[in-house]
């Protein structure tokens, strides 16, 4: 079997890494315990069953002295998995190891356009296509999902099963190819719930059928309408076909005054987008722009925005209240429940101390602790923590384990502490902590939140997760956790980023009020 580039690479790594380990006479263990590593990463590393990070590199250089052996090597390797995003820009196209199985469609270009009129959004898509597979394709997926309230999904769901979005409304048209040669395609529905639409556009019309064949180029062009009392302010485009180049374009009013900003979603954190959005006014419109020619596989790029002019719609402007489970957690309002079970279960969290949802706190990346120098405060915060989960323990049974971090009791600060599922098991402590690594192999299981725990929500994670860590003296080991342990561990670190499990729920996904829910004190299954 033949092996990439990239693999022989990182096979060269570890190579280097292995004989000057011996060269200076360490076992693994002990070359771990002089990195600040755990003592199964290094083996970890030259068993290939995980991937070397910079960090890695440059400690097992410092520590091993190998004259730049080591760290040549990881360079190497570096190059060589970053370049192999650069070949999206060489033609021919990107090599197949690239393309998503099943397709061998690369996106070229792709420009998005939101635009507002007369209360309601026109999006129009327009996607330039090359086909390098080796099979014609007769079709192309499109996902359309509207959610009035992004930061509360109970409310957008409750919103959207009075208010769904129909095909009627949408008038959904696409055409394939460019000016006098473009030709209509006809689609089909997939998924169609109230909130969420699949369609294959079809490489087809009432004339017969078009495929794209290999090596062979068009553009789909398609646009739809959704109601302003549909859509939330914000605009997403999640990649998931290899893609050379996008933007992103807004034109909204100017009388409306609004103010946009980016976010890029991907599955290691949230950040702004890297680049500033541009904008010009045109006679009486606003337009802003945003592109990115390195879009990452997976990733998702979400402009938001809000409208500050006293004629422009507001994010309240519904037929339907905004649910008050949304507002701040110590506020007087009274909650409205279907019954006194769930106005308890948030109560009794909030009643422990325990921040809920709603509260900025929780949206805000927690600062790391400076160590060892701030390591009495590092300490002072876990036993905020161990003492918080103490009280937990009389409140619910958590078969499942259970994890609280920081920022859930006040704390702006990078700490968490997760009780295993396995009774008496030694709780982790994770300071610093950031995910350098997790397994291809997913599972969706269910997940409450102290912050929000009148429900449960069905999320995706990965079934291991690689995480680095500090100590409180500073010294930095990278733990590999599996199954429940990584989901916990995975939720927790969300929480120090400002992201909430909903989050990373399916965009047609619907939460399940804790009444409702069957699973409780029940561990999760594998």
């Amino acid at each position: 079997m033949t092996t990439s580039p990239v693999e022989r690479a990182a096979d060269q790594f570890v190579t280097a890494l292995a004989q000057w380990r011996v060269e200076r006479g360490m076992t693994k263990k002990q070359l771990a315990a002089r990195m600040g590593f755990d003592p199964s990463y290094v083996s970890h590393v030259e068993g290939r069953r995980h991937k070397p990070t910079e960090d890695f590199a440059r400690r097992a250089e410092a520590v091993l002295a190998a004259g730049g052996a080591i760290w040549q090597r990881f360079q190497e390797y570096d190059e060589l998995r970053h370049a192999r995003g650069a070949t999206l820009h060489r033609d021919p196209p990107v090599p197949v190891q690239w393309m998503p199985p099943g397709t061998g469609l690369i996106v070229e270009r792709e420009v998005a356009e939101l635009t507002y009129t007369q209360g309601a959004y026109r999006c129009r898509i327009r996607r330039a296509l090359y086909n390098a597979g080796v099979e014609p394709v007769t079709r192309y997926l499109v996902k359309i999902a509207v959610d009035r309230y992004p930061h509360d999904p109970a409310g957008s769901n409750r919103h959207h099963r009075t208010h769904p979005l129909s095909f009627d409304e949408m008038d959904l048209h696409a055409v394939a190819g460019e000016g006098d040669a473009a030709e209509p395609m006809h689609w089909r529905l997939k998924l169609d719930r109230d909130a969420a639409k699949e369609v294959w556009l079809l490489f087809a019309n009432d004339h017969g059928q078009f495929p794209l064949y290999p090596g062979e180029r068009t553009t789909i062009d398609y646009a739809y309408t959704v109601g302003e009392e549909k859509w939330g302010q914000w605009f997403q485009r999640a990649v998931r076909l290899p893609t050379r180049n996008l933007t992103v374009r807004l034109d909204f009013p100017v009388e409306f005054e609004p103010q946009v900003w980016g976010v890029e979603t991907s599955l290691a954190a949230e950040v702004p987008v890297r680049t500033p959005l541009e904008r010009h006014n045109d006679d009486e419109r606003a337009v802003f722009e945003w592109s990115t020619d390195a879009p990452l596989l997976n990733a998702r790029y979400r402009l938001e925005w809000r409208f500050r002019g006293q004629s422009a719609p507001t994010a309240g402007d519904d037929a339907v209240p905004r649910p008050e489970a949304a507002a701040a957690p110590h506020g007087d309002a009274p909650q409205r429940a279907t019954n006194g079970h769930e106005l308890r279960a948030s109560q009794r969290m909030r009643g422990i101390g325990i921040v809920q949802r709603g509260a900025d706190l929780l949206r805000q990346r927690a600062r790391h602790f400076q160590l060892p120098r701030e390591e009495a405060a590092a300490r002072e915060a876990v036993d905020a923590l161990r003492t918080t989960l103490d009280r937990l323990e009389g409140v619910h049974d958590f078969s499942k384990g259970v994890g609280l971090a920081a920022p859930q009791i006040g704390l702006a600060a990078a700490a968490a502490v997760v009780r295993p599922p396995e009774r008496g098991a030694e709780p982790v402590v994770l300071l610093n902590p950031r995910v350098v690594d997790e397994s291809g192999d997913t599972d969706e299981q269910y997940e409450g939140c102290l912050s929000f725990f009148d429900y449960r929500g069905l999320v995706r994670r990965p079934l291991r997760v690689d995480v680095e860590h500090a100590r409180f003296d500073g010294t930095r080991v990278i733990t590999s956790f599996e199954r429940a342990m990584a989901r916990l561990v995975s939720h927790e670190i969300d929480h120090l980023e400002g992201r909430l499990y909903v989050d990373r729920m399916a965009a047609d996904a619907t939460l399940v009020p804790v009444e409702e829910y069957g699973q409780t004190g029940r561990p999760w299954a594998y």
